[in-house]
């Protein structure tokens, strides 16, 4: 069998595993999974493929690819959270088999190749982010698809044309999963390499000029509808608040710091957090005397980072763009600890750090499932899939100890898959959490509301609510900041808002957290009264109901 065939294969049979694999076994989580399922299923009930709609209006917030997706989704599958998550997944696996091909041409060696595929496909972020319901990994992979068919028309002559072409393909359609940014990363990248390489005349070609216009015809149609048919409302909402004002102010104050993303993108390809950390001290110590793959690889990410990094908005799943650029990095150092007698006892060291920081971690979430068992039905599933993981550690000494790198290395990547055993048997007391499924059901099943009336909820629950209910929702989130994409539905942030809105509705029902149960008790006044039915996960259940005095 053709090398390059069987580990796409054995790729594809472990990316199945570690990204599709129970993925509709915890319902759709809030607020994120659920504004993007609901917008979806909104297009849909109002027979709309071009106009994004959230509680019955329109809204900019995101491009539309992804929505195309989910609906397309919906449709094969039905409404469901693995019908939400399949694209993501789908999306995910293209991005791992990526980057296999794109090491393969960076450094004509198969073996390098898998470990730097098997690196991201394993990186405890890209499985998150496979399986949840986000635009990023979407465009992410969008753009490692734009960068492998630069890179191919650039290393492979007679592709240049084609590559060229593909090249400004993906980016078009990066464009229409998150915006400016899939021209910016995409584009910033080549740019930055072909000045590093002194061949920017490379791209100055008539395929280059056929690129442009193609790109023009795939990105451009759907911001002309949305503009003539929304004018000002979608220019501000989409360039304004949703790209500009997240340049200048933090959505997240707490992660507005210099050293976040460097921190976060070593933390989140876990467990090769130290892999990566040497692997770019080592590519950025041989700069001096470049390969062209380090160049690529260190324009990929200063490109990245220079995108990201003067914003104030800043989250983790922005820079998901430059994890395949790191897993190029670590991939190529590993087998070259691997290959090389002089770097072993590196290689030695690194293992046997991060097989006791593993160790450490075990021992940890024994300890945590008997300090917080109020969280979870029983705490034995855990603490005997825990002893499994140990287990699995010792057989991953055993290799190291016998100086069995590559069997090493393998074992290392199942870590994750391993560590995430555990969530079929203590699935759903994550999700009553983090999900409002339960909640949602246990209302309508036991107080079959009027679906016509107000759910009050508060502002982490507003968008679950709408999602498992779908009935008309109210935000209580007295003294909060509005969404930063405000939604069209009633935001009552003082207690002379929420009494108004309580004297209209003499009959309410409530998905509240803790704080604000404890504010709209002392919002109350004598005309009403409150009872919790229920509390599931975080979530109060409560009914509120206005005093007739005769």
């Amino acid at each position: 069998m053709n090398k390059d065939l069987k580990y796409i294969l054995i790729l594809f049979f472990l990316g199945y595993f570690f990204l599709f694999f129970g993925n509709g076994l915890i319902s759709l989580t809030s607020p994120d999974e659920v504004f993007y399922a609901q917008t979806a299923r909104e297009m849909s009930q109002h027979h709309t493929w071009m106009t994004p709609i959230l509680f019955d209006q329109p809204q900019f917030e995101k491009p539309i690819l992804t929505y195309w997706l989910l609906r397309i989704g919906f449709i094969i599958f039905g409404v469901s959270s693995f019908s939400a998550r399949f694209f993501p997944a789908l999306f995910g696996l293209i991005g791992v088999i990526a980057v296999y091909l794109f090491a393969k041409l960076l450094f004509e060696d198969h073996k390098k190749a898998f470990i730097s595929a098997l690196v991201l496909l394993s990186a405890g972020f890209y499985i998150g982010m496979a399986r949840t319901v986000f635009t990023d990994m979407v465009f992410s992979v969008l753009v490692l698809l734009s960068l492998l068919s630069f890179f191919w028309g650039y290393a492979c002559e007679k592709w240049k044309g084609p590559g060229i072409i593909l090249f400004f393909i993906f980016s078009a359609l990066a464009v229409l999963a998150k915006g400016p940014l899939g021209l910016f990363i995409p584009f910033l990248a080549v740019g930055v390499f072909l000045l590093l390489e002194r061949k920017i005349k490379f791209i100055c070609s008539s395929y280059a000029l056929w690129g442009i216009l193609i790109f023009l015809i795939i990105s451009l149609p759907w911001y002309i509808l949305m503009t003539a048919k929304y004018g000002q409302a979608f220019l501000h909402e989409f360039f304004y608040n949703d790209h500009y004002r997240r340049l200048i102010e933090a959505e997240h104050g707490g992660s507005d710091r210099w050293y976040f993303y460097p921190f976060t993108m070593l933390g989140c390809m876990f467990p090769w957090s130290i892999f990566v950390a040497v692997s770019l001290f080592y590519l950025f110590w041989r700069i001096s005397k470049p390969r062209t793959a380090d160049l690529f690889i260190v324009s990929w990410i200063a490109s990245t980072l220079l995108v990201f990094q003067p914003a104030h908005s800043k989250l983790t799943s922005y820079i998901l763009p430059l994890f395949p650029a790191l897993a190029l990095a670590c991939g190529d150092f590993i087998y070259d600890c691997i290959a090389h007698k002089e770097r072993k006892r590196l290689l030695f060291i690194l293992l046997a750090l991060i097989w006791a920081i593993l160790l450490f971690i075990a021992v940890g979430v024994v300890f945590a499932s008997f300090k917080f068992s109020n969280y979870i039905s029983s705490p034995s599933p855990v603490c005997f899939l825990t002893m499994v993981f140990i287990l699995w550690l010792s057989v991953l000494l055993f290799y190291i100890a016998r100086h069995k790198y590559n069997t090493a290395v393998y074992l290392l990547a199942l870590c994750v898959p391993v560590m995430l055993s555990v969530v079929p048997f203590i699935h759903r007391d994550i999700e009553v959490n983090f999900s409002s499924q339960y909640a949602c059901g246990y209302l309508l099943k036991n107080y079959s509301p009027d679906r016509e009336s107000y759910v009050l909820a508060s502002k982490d629950f507003a968008r679950g609510t709408r999602y498992y209910t779908d009935m008309k929702v109210a935000v209580f989130a007295p003294r909060a900041k509005n969404f930063f994409s405000p939604h069209p539905i009633p935001f009552l942030d003082t207690d002379g808002k929420i009494l108004d809105f309580l004297r209209q509705h003499p009959l309410v029902y409530c998905f509240l957290k803790k704080s604000s149960l404890e504010n709209l008790k002392s919002a109350l006044n004598k005309d009403f009264e409150y009872r919790i039915l229920n509390l599931i996960g975080n979530q109060y259940i409560v009914k509120i109901q206005q005093i007739r005095h005769d």
